[in-house]
């Protein structure tokens, strides 16, 4: 711009020195002035900001250090809520309206000081008419009177903040009031510095010392830029008050109280603040900008293609009839095989693969012989992960989440839910904004149907941040709650509302603790490092608790307890110093797609009573057992990934009664899947999942049982016997299942395959432990083993292609029914010394090995098997001595007589069968067929949930 020849950088010195009505009139004179009076608000606008007594840096008390965006936006924001006191004019009776305005113009400004005018306030409001300014100058004014407001005044302290000091109480009886620039004290006689009941009051950059404030509906406050020292505000029935930018410090109660229903009557000020709140700049984000912590999780997509193996076995030579002697120990055979330890179970030598699953294939074998295929494939994570496949985790590498696992922002999860986003727009009540609470007892309190809503304010170094009780509702937005000396947030007789993108962090007590049937949406929050737990809920609470992240809490992420019964969906709970998630005493929820990692217990703890329901959630690289089901722990574990944790997949004590199903669990430092009696130290729980803990503000924990729902949750069906069904077990370092238990267990439809260890160790089963149709695999060692003196029943099942021996069993009450027990390294079948087993109606075969090994005086029953020849330097059945408890009834043995002979694995098709299987019928397949010589065997083993969450298994 050029004017008179001048350069810009001239015109913007000389305009920096005009005043405010003169700033205003430039602007008018065309857009380029217009533009010139906007590129002063880093110098002019802000020395006006700045300059203004009434009000103090715009980013004060929480941030002082950080300019606005806009000075000059900044400081008309404060002029137009300056302003506010004096709009009911507009809305008077015509016929007064010209006296009104010829006031307002003419308005009289009275002072009130030693040498001045008036030496009280009180004689000066004797005097005051409508709207006039009662100037304060310094000094100490003590009334001894309580003061009536009777006509609309503002009230202005003159010089600097605190040189003015007024000892009074103040009752308002007029329409509006303002009081600028003040240091309010009580009076000797009442506490009360300032209340009203019907008209507007607004305080500007006052200051209130060790006294009360009291706001009654339908009367209405504005309150800006002020600090209150011990001082209580309390709010009843106001339809609506706004504090902001004001200082809370040293309160011995509640900072704030905001009792009571918003009146549905409302004063005339009621739209004047609604329309400025909606002006002003939210808190509310407008774009993607949540910063997510990384999570280190690598998502591997490549599917465990199917793997195929040929195996060459000599056929020269005519097969033998069952034989009572072992093969020569000098013999090639012999030396090929795997070791037989001390019990009979053959331990493998050969190398390890990358999935854990060799095939039986002979490295020393003729290629011209017969040849044996078998091909695998594992069906991968549940939807959690979007169908993708976990490969083995990798020390040190980046991991990142599939999309479908990321935390969306504030933004989004509003924009899906319009509950949510309605609760955040909305505004009624109280509207405590920019505020800063710390150094007292309470920050605010809400009770008996209040409402309140809190944005961008901190909460410090109190005993707590907010209270919610009796019916009343909040919305908390970005708000930061740290250092309480309890719980942050506390909701109890069903308080609910909104905690929405808040920081709560380094609390005594709980981030947020719900009870007592409060039911609060708990959504895109970051709670961390608190003293104990992130989040509680008990005593029948409720709420949803949704996309946030619990993380480095020195108890569980989430404690849920004593009938508490929220919905908790798509967290990221990590690196707690205890359980992800902990759920005791009778409590309940559903808790579905979270991510929990990295966690030093348990990812899932369940114990004493606990019923949740856990589904799709992926529990990761946790320190300890991916789910602990504890003593009585109960309720559903479905579709979850549990995945490279330190410990166990998912561990039970044999008193709880889970539901574990449609589970994939893989890559686990030791079991897949244990069950025990009892664990070392079980007597002594980490913190926040064992110790009884004081959670009752009451009384005693008993309280709680007074207050306990009929549950009548269809979700959570009873069932009488602990059960593992159509779960994934694969890859884990020790034995997939893992029983020593002395209570009844049915493992039911599940594949497990390429363990580190045995398929299946039985190790303790004095009530019956039922194995029905599960297919059994790839695993390092025998796909299952049966100790002694345990009672198992073996029935419909797949047991394939496992280095040792299919089953070996020393159990003094075993039944094998009806399984296909094929192509395992060791025997089919190895029966110990001193155990009773009956073997009826199953299809065995083993190539290296034999198809049924009877050692010492074991008890059998073998009875209408068919048992199918292996290599022909082996025998099809095999006793070391001479047994009579041994009864060989109606058995069939298949032997090669020539190349055209081809048997089939047809009435009934391969193992295991699901059609039958509590899950619903599965896929059908076709075909199988043994040959001699130059036939071939094709064994097929397929896992997968398809629409049912069935498992299957062909063989050819």
């Amino acid at each position: 711009m050029e004017a008179g020849g001048l350069p810009l950088e001239l015109w913007r010195m000389i305009l920096a020195y005009l005043h405010l009505p003169d700033l205003g009139r430039c602007s008018l004179v065309c857009r380029a002035w217009y533009d010139l009076i906007l590129s002063l608000d880093s110098t002019r606008w802000r020395q006006l900001c700045l300059g203004c007594t009434e009000c103090r840096h715009p980013n004060w008390p929480n941030q002082p250090d950080v300019e606005p965006e806009s000075w000059r936006e900044a400081f008309k924001q404060h002029y137009l809520a300056s302003k506010t006191w004096t709009k009911n004019a507009l809305d008077l009776e015509s016929s007064v309206c010209f006296s009104l305005f010829r006031r307002r113009r003419e308005r009289r400004t009275l002072s009130v000081g030693p040498g001045h005018e008036f030496d009280s306030l009180g004689s000066a409001l004797a005097m005051a008419s409508l709207y006039d300014r009662i100037v304060l100058f310094p000094g100490v004014y003590e009334e001894q009177g309580e003061i009536i407001l009777k006509v609309p005044v503002e009230i202005v302290g003159h010089g600097k903040l605190g040189e003015v000091a007024l000892l009074a109480s103040i009752d308002q009886h007029c329409s509006t009031t303002r009081l600028c620039n003040l240091v309010f004290m009580p009076a000797w006689f009442s506490p009360f510095m300032f209340k009203t009941t019907s008209g507007h009051v607004q305080f500007d950059n006052c200051n209130f010392e060790n006294g009360h404030i009291q706001v009654h509906g339908p009367g209405t406050c504005q309150v800006k830029f002020c600090t209150f020292k011990n001082t209580h505000v309390f709010l009843h029935n106001v339809p609506l008050c706004v504090l902001e930018n004001c200082e809370f410090v040293g309160s011995e109660n509640n900072s704030v109280t905001v009792e009571g229903h918003p009146s549905a009557d409302k004063n005339w000020a009621y739209k004047y603040l609604l329309g400025l709140i909606k002006s002003s700049p939210s808190v509310l984000p407008t774009e993607d900008s949540d910063s997510l912590m990384s999570l280190d999780l690598e998502s591997r997509d490549q599917a465990w293609s199917p793997r195929t193996c040929d195996i060459v076995i000599e056929g020269s030579q005519s097969p033998t009839s069952p034989a009572s002697t072992s093969p020569k120990p000098g013999s090639k055979a012999g030396s090929q095989e795997a070791e037989v330890g001390s019990d009979g179970e053959r331990v493998a030598q050969t190398p390890d693969s990358s999935d854990g699953g060799l095939s039986p294939s002979g490295e020393d074998e003729d290629e011209d012989q017969l040849t044996y295929r078998l091909s695998y494939q594992v069906q991968g994570p549940r939807p959690v992960l979007g169908g993708s496949f976990l490969g083995p985790p990798l020390p040190g590498a980046s991991i990142q989440l599939p999309s479908c696992l990321v935390l969306n922002s504030l933004q989004q999860e509003l924009q899906k839910d319009k509950e949510a986003m309605a609760l955040a727009s909305s505004v009624q009540g109280c509207l405590i904004r920019k505020c800063l609470f710390r150094d007292g007892k309470g920050g605010v309190f809400v009770c008996s149907y209040g409402r309140a809503k809190m944005e961008g304010n901190i909460f410090r170094n109190l005993t707590y941040a907010v209270r919610c009780i009796h019916n009343s509702k909040i919305v908390m937005l970005r708000n930061d709650i740290h250092r309480c000396r309890a719980s942050g947030i506390f909701l109890r007789l069903e308080g609910g509302g909104l905690i929405a993108g808040n920081n709560i962090y380094h609390n005594a007590e709980a981030g947020v603790d719900i009870r007592k049937k409060s039911n609060p949406l708990i959504l895109c929050n970051q709670i961390h490092h608190g003293l104990r737990s992130g989040i509680v809920v008990l005593g029948n609470g409720k709420g949803v608790i949704r996309n946030n992240q619990i993380f480095s809490n020195k108890e569980a992420g989430i404690y849920i307890l004593y009938h508490g019964n929220p919905v908790v969906s798509g967290n990221h709970i990590f690196k707690g110093r205890a359980a992800g998630i902990a759920v005791n005493e009778n409590g309940k929820g559903l808790i579905t797609e979270n991510v929990i990692r990295e966690n030093q217990w348990g990812g899932v703890d369940i114990r004493r009573g606990g019923v949740p329901v856990l589904r799709s959630n992926l529990i990761c690289f946790g320190y300890s057992d991916g789910v602990v089901v504890g003593d009585e722990g109960k309720g559903l574990i479905e579709g979850n990934t549990i995945y490279a944790n330190k410990g166990c997949g998912v561990w039970m004590m044999s008193s709880s009664l889970p539901h574990v199903t449609s589970n994939h669990v893989s890559y686990n430092g030791l079991y897949g899947v244990a069950v025990f009696s009892q664990k070392e130290g079980s007597g002594e729980f980490p913190g926040g999942h064992g110790a009884q803990e004081n959670f009752s503000e009451d009384g005693d924990a008993i309280l709680w049982e007074t207050e306990l729902e009929k549950d009548d949750d269809p979700l959570r069906r009873p069932i009488a016997i602990a059960l593992v069904e159509s779960n994934s077990i694969n890859h884990n370092g020790a034995s997939g299942l893992y029983v020593q238990s002395s209570e009844a267990l049915h493992v039911l439809t599940n594949v497990i395959h390429a363990n580190g260890d045995r398929g299946i160790t039985i190790a303790q089963s004095s009530q019956l432990t039922r194995v029905a149709s599960n297919s059994i695999s790839c695993n390092r060692q025998s796909g299952v083993k049966v100790e002694a003196q345990c009672k198992v029943e073996l029935r419909g099942n797949g047991i394939y292609d496992n280095r040792g021996h299919g089953i070996i069993t020393k159990g003094d009450s075993t039944v094998v029914i009806e399984n296909d027990i094929i192509g395992n390294r060791g025997s089919g079948l190895q029966l110990l010394p001193r155990s009773d087993t009956k073997v009826i109606k199953n299809r065995i075969h083993s190539f290296r090995a034999y198809g049924i090994a009877v050692r010492g005086r074991a008890k059998a029953l073998v009875q209408e098997n068919i048992i199918f020849q292996g290599k022909t330097s082996k025998t099809i059945f095999q006793q070391i001595s001479n047994n009579r408890e041994c009864i060989m009834q109606n058995n069939k043995f298949l032997v090669f007589k020539k190349k055209s002979d081809t048997w089939r694995l047809v009435n009934p098709p391969a193992r295991p069968h699901l059609e039958s299987s509590l899950r619903g019928p599965s896929t059908a397949h076709s075909g199988q067929k043994v040959t001699a010589m130059a036939t071939r065997i094709t064994a097929r083993v397929e896992g997968g949930y398809h629409s049912n969450r069935s498992v299957f298994c062909t063989i050819l």
